[in-house]
Protein backbone atom coordinates (compact mmCIF):
# COMPACT_ATOMS: atom_id res chain seq x y z
CA UNK A 1 0.00 0.00 0.00
CA UNK A 2 1.70 3.32 -0.59
CA UNK A 3 2.00 6.00 2.07
CA UNK A 4 0.68 8.84 1.11
CA UNK A 5 1.91 12.74 0.95
CA UNK A 6 1.31 13.56 4.30
CA UNK A 7 2.94 10.48 5.57
CA UNK A 8 6.08 11.02 3.43
CA UNK A 9 6.37 14.49 4.32
CA UNK A 10 5.90 13.48 7.83
CA UNK A 11 8.61 11.28 8.05
CA UNK A 12 10.82 13.36 5.98
CA UNK A 13 10.70 16.26 8.87
CA UNK A 14 11.09 13.54 11.20
CA UNK A 15 14.57 12.24 9.51
CA UNK A 16 15.59 16.05 9.16
CA UNK A 17 15.21 16.93 12.55
CA UNK A 18 16.90 13.96 13.79
CA UNK A 19 20.43 14.45 11.48
CA UNK A 20 19.84 18.47 12.91
CA UNK A 21 19.85 17.12 16.43
CA UNK A 22 23.51 16.70 18.26
CA UNK A 23 25.32 13.18 18.14
CA UNK A 24 23.82 10.54 20.60
CA UNK A 25 27.53 9.19 21.16
CA UNK A 26 30.87 10.32 20.47
CA UNK A 27 33.58 8.68 18.18
CA UNK A 28 36.35 8.59 19.57
CA UNK A 29 38.62 5.34 19.93
CA UNK A 30 37.81 5.20 23.36
CA UNK A 31 34.25 5.46 23.38
CA UNK A 32 33.82 3.16 20.47
CA UNK A 33 35.54 0.47 22.33
CA UNK A 34 33.38 1.17 25.42
CA UNK A 35 30.12 1.04 23.24
CA UNK A 36 31.06 -2.39 21.96
CA UNK A 37 32.21 -4.19 25.21
CA UNK A 38 29.27 -3.00 26.61
CA UNK A 39 27.14 -4.67 23.67
CA UNK A 40 29.62 -7.98 24.04
CA UNK A 41 28.59 -7.84 27.79
CA UNK A 42 24.98 -7.91 26.76
CA UNK A 43 24.47 -4.79 29.43
CA UNK A 44 21.70 -2.03 28.29
CA UNK A 45 18.94 -2.37 31.11
CA UNK A 46 17.21 0.43 29.95
CA UNK A 47 14.17 -1.84 28.13
CA UNK A 48 13.84 -3.78 31.47
CA UNK A 49 13.66 -0.71 33.33
CA UNK A 50 11.25 1.02 31.71
CA UNK A 51 9.13 -2.49 31.07
CA UNK A 52 8.98 -2.37 35.35
CA UNK A 53 8.22 0.97 35.85
CA UNK A 54 5.49 1.13 33.56
CA UNK A 55 3.80 -1.92 34.79
CA UNK A 56 4.24 -0.95 38.58
CA UNK A 57 3.10 2.16 37.91
CA UNK A 58 -0.42 1.37 36.12
CA UNK A 59 -1.29 -2.06 38.03
CA UNK A 60 -0.60 -0.41 41.89
CA UNK A 61 -2.29 2.89 40.49
CA UNK A 62 -5.29 1.03 39.27
CA UNK A 63 -5.29 -0.85 42.55
CA UNK A 64 -5.60 2.44 44.29
CA UNK A 65 -8.31 3.75 41.96
CA UNK A 66 -10.44 1.23 41.78
CA UNK A 67 -10.38 0.53 45.80
CA UNK A 68 -11.24 4.45 46.15
CA UNK A 69 -13.97 4.12 43.77
CA UNK A 70 -15.56 1.64 45.90
CA UNK A 71 -15.73 4.01 48.67
CA UNK A 72 -13.39 1.06 50.72
CA UNK A 73 -10.88 2.16 53.84
CA UNK A 74 -7.42 3.60 53.18
CA UNK A 75 -6.34 0.51 55.14
CA UNK A 76 -7.57 -1.51 52.04
CA UNK A 77 -6.12 0.71 49.82
CA UNK A 78 -2.71 0.26 51.39
CA UNK A 79 -2.98 -3.80 51.94
CA UNK A 80 -4.09 -4.50 48.36
CA UNK A 81 -1.34 -1.81 47.08
CA UNK A 82 1.59 -3.39 48.76
CA UNK A 83 0.17 -7.12 47.93
CA UNK A 84 0.78 -5.89 44.64
CA UNK A 85 3.87 -4.11 44.71
CA UNK A 86 5.53 -6.95 46.38
CA UNK A 87 3.73 -10.46 44.75
CA UNK A 88 3.04 -8.63 41.01
CA UNK A 89 6.65 -7.41 41.11
CA UNK A 90 8.69 -10.48 41.73
CA UNK A 91 6.16 -12.24 39.38
CA UNK A 92 7.11 -10.02 36.45
CA UNK A 93 10.71 -10.20 37.41
CA UNK A 94 10.19 -13.76 37.81
CA UNK A 95 8.97 -14.06 34.05
CA UNK A 96 11.81 -11.58 32.88
CA UNK A 97 14.34 -14.29 34.19
CA UNK A 98 12.64 -17.64 32.91
CA UNK A 99 12.24 -15.56 29.51
CA UNK A 100 15.76 -14.11 29.35
CA UNK A 101 17.30 -17.26 30.58
CA UNK A 102 15.12 -19.23 27.60
CA UNK A 103 17.04 -16.67 25.65
CA UNK A 104 20.65 -17.40 26.28
CA UNK A 105 19.36 -21.47 26.21
CA UNK A 106 19.21 -21.13 23.15
CA UNK A 107 21.82 -18.95 22.10
CA UNK A 108 24.16 -21.81 24.02
CA UNK A 109 22.33 -24.12 21.57
CA UNK A 110 22.60 -22.68 18.74
CA UNK A 111 26.52 -21.97 19.34
CA UNK A 112 26.99 -25.26 19.95
CA UNK A 113 25.10 -26.69 16.92
CA UNK A 114 27.29 -23.88 14.92
CA UNK A 115 30.72 -24.88 16.52
CA UNK A 116 29.47 -28.78 15.88
CA UNK A 117 28.76 -27.57 12.07
CA UNK A 118 32.66 -26.22 11.59
CA UNK A 119 33.98 -29.19 13.18
CA UNK A 120 32.61 -31.92 11.24
CA UNK A 121 31.56 -29.61 7.63
CA UNK A 122 33.94 -26.68 7.88
CA UNK A 123 33.42 -26.41 4.13
CA UNK A 124 30.04 -25.96 3.88
CA UNK A 125 30.30 -23.60 7.09
CA UNK A 126 32.68 -21.75 5.00
CA UNK A 127 30.03 -21.19 2.10
CA UNK A 128 27.44 -20.15 4.54
CA UNK A 129 30.28 -17.21 5.61
CA UNK A 130 31.19 -16.42 2.35
CA UNK A 131 27.76 -15.80 1.61
CA UNK A 132 27.00 -13.78 4.58
CA UNK A 133 29.96 -11.73 3.85
CA UNK A 134 29.11 -11.45 -0.14
CA UNK A 135 25.32 -9.86 0.81
CA UNK A 136 27.20 -7.16 3.03
CA UNK A 137 28.50 -6.30 -0.20
CA UNK A 138 32.11 -8.02 -0.33
CA UNK A 139 33.19 -9.96 -3.39
CA UNK A 140 36.75 -11.14 -5.07
CA UNK A 141 39.80 -11.02 -3.43
CA UNK A 142 38.45 -8.84 -0.90
CA UNK A 143 35.30 -11.52 0.06
CA UNK A 144 37.96 -14.21 0.04
CA UNK A 145 40.31 -12.53 2.38
CA UNK A 146 37.53 -11.16 4.62
CA UNK A 147 36.06 -15.60 4.48
CA UNK A 148 39.78 -16.46 5.70
CA UNK A 149 40.46 -13.90 8.42
CA UNK A 150 36.72 -14.67 10.00
CA UNK A 151 37.08 -18.78 9.40
CA UNK A 152 40.46 -18.23 11.68
CA UNK A 153 38.57 -17.13 14.56
CA UNK A 154 36.13 -19.43 15.73
CA UNK A 155 34.51 -17.42 18.02
CA UNK A 156 33.97 -14.64 15.34
CA UNK A 157 32.71 -16.92 13.02
CA UNK A 158 30.33 -18.41 15.38
CA UNK A 159 28.69 -15.05 16.45
CA UNK A 160 28.23 -13.91 12.98
CA UNK A 161 26.28 -17.14 12.06
CA UNK A 162 23.92 -16.51 14.86
CA UNK A 163 23.62 -13.07 13.79
CA UNK A 164 23.35 -13.19 10.38
CA UNK A 165 22.06 -16.82 9.86
CA UNK A 166 19.48 -17.26 13.02
CA UNK A 167 19.01 -13.39 13.36
CA UNK A 168 20.21 -13.32 17.03
CA UNK A 169 22.32 -11.74 19.13
CA UNK A 170 25.30 -13.95 20.34
CA UNK A 171 25.52 -11.52 23.63
CA UNK A 172 22.03 -11.91 25.45
CA UNK A 173 21.65 -9.81 29.01
CA UNK A 174 22.21 -11.51 31.98
CA UNK A 175 19.11 -12.86 33.67
CA UNK A 176 19.58 -12.24 37.38
CA UNK A 177 20.16 -8.30 35.79
CA UNK A 178 17.14 -8.41 33.96
CA UNK A 179 14.92 -9.65 36.45
CA UNK A 180 16.04 -7.20 39.39
CA UNK A 181 15.93 -4.36 37.03
CA UNK A 182 12.98 -5.04 36.39
CA UNK A 183 11.81 -5.60 40.04
CA UNK A 184 13.73 -2.33 41.22
CA UNK A 185 12.07 -0.31 38.63
CA UNK A 186 8.52 -1.81 39.48
CA UNK A 187 9.02 -1.01 43.22
CA UNK A 188 10.30 2.29 42.67
CA UNK A 189 7.16 3.49 40.10
CA UNK A 190 4.50 1.46 41.90
CA UNK A 191 5.25 2.84 45.41
CA UNK A 192 4.40 6.58 44.33
CA UNK A 193 1.00 6.04 44.11
CA UNK A 194 1.02 4.74 47.51
CA UNK A 195 3.38 7.33 49.38
CA UNK A 196 0.15 9.92 50.01
CA UNK A 197 -1.78 7.18 52.03
CA UNK A 198 1.37 5.90 53.76
CA UNK A 199 2.47 9.55 55.37
CA UNK A 200 -1.49 10.76 55.30
CA UNK A 201 -1.24 13.39 53.38
CA UNK A 202 -4.17 15.96 52.80
CA UNK A 203 -6.34 14.72 49.62
CA UNK A 204 -4.48 11.24 49.29
CA UNK A 205 -5.93 10.00 46.19
CA UNK A 206 -5.43 13.92 44.39
CA UNK A 207 -1.72 13.06 45.14
CA UNK A 208 -1.51 9.87 43.92
CA UNK A 209 -3.31 10.66 40.57
CA UNK A 210 -0.54 13.09 39.99
CA UNK A 211 2.64 11.68 41.33
CA UNK A 212 1.15 8.65 38.91
CA UNK A 213 0.75 10.78 36.03
CA UNK A 214 3.92 12.30 36.53
CA UNK A 215 5.41 9.14 36.66
CA UNK A 216 3.15 7.74 33.47
CA UNK A 217 5.01 10.53 31.65
CA UNK A 218 8.37 10.12 32.76
CA UNK A 219 8.37 6.56 31.59
CA UNK A 220 7.24 7.62 28.39
CA UNK A 221 9.84 10.40 28.19
CA UNK A 222 12.60 8.19 29.09
CA UNK A 223 11.05 5.33 26.73
CA UNK A 224 11.52 8.22 23.89
CA UNK A 225 15.23 7.25 23.43
CA UNK A 226 14.01 3.92 21.45
CA UNK A 227 11.99 5.70 18.62
CA UNK A 228 12.62 9.13 16.65
CA UNK A 229 9.74 10.37 18.41
CA UNK A 230 10.51 13.25 20.68
CA UNK A 231 10.61 12.74 24.78
CA UNK A 232 7.22 15.37 25.01
CA UNK A 233 5.48 13.15 22.24
CA UNK A 234 6.62 10.01 23.73
CA UNK A 235 5.55 11.23 27.42
CA UNK A 236 1.83 12.24 26.42
CA UNK A 237 1.52 8.84 24.88
CA UNK A 238 2.76 7.36 28.14
CA UNK A 239 0.15 9.50 29.55
CA UNK A 240 -2.84 8.38 27.77
CA UNK A 241 -2.30 4.99 28.11
CA UNK A 242 -1.85 4.98 31.99
CA UNK A 243 -4.55 7.18 32.39
CA UNK A 244 -7.16 5.55 30.40
CA UNK A 245 -5.82 1.92 32.71
CA UNK A 246 -6.03 3.99 35.51
CA UNK A 247 -9.88 5.57 34.56
CA UNK A 248 -11.03 2.34 33.94
CA UNK A 249 -10.36 0.83 37.17
CA UNK A 250 -11.99 3.80 38.90
CA UNK A 251 -14.80 3.39 36.88
CA UNK A 252 -14.88 -0.12 38.00
CA UNK A 253 -14.45 0.08 41.43
CA UNK A 254 -17.29 3.23 41.46
CA UNK A 255 -19.65 0.97 39.84
CA UNK A 256 -19.66 -1.43 42.38
CA UNK A 257 -19.90 1.09 45.02
CA UNK A 258 -23.04 2.44 43.59
CA UNK A 259 -24.10 -1.31 43.27
CA UNK A 260 -23.61 -1.74 46.86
Amino acid sequence: MPHSPDTIAHTSDTIQQSLESPLEHGHSLGEIRQRLARARNGQGMLRDAVYGAMDGAVTTFAIVAGVQGAGLSIHVILALGFANLLADGFSMAAGNYTGTKSERDEIARLKAVENKHIEVTPDGERSELREILRAKGLEGAVLEAATDAIAKQPKHWVDMMLIDEYGVSPNPPDPIRAAACTYAAFLAAGFLPLLPFVFGMPAPFLSASIMTLFAFFMIGAIKSRWSLSSWLASGMETLMIGSVAAGIAYGVGHFFNIGS
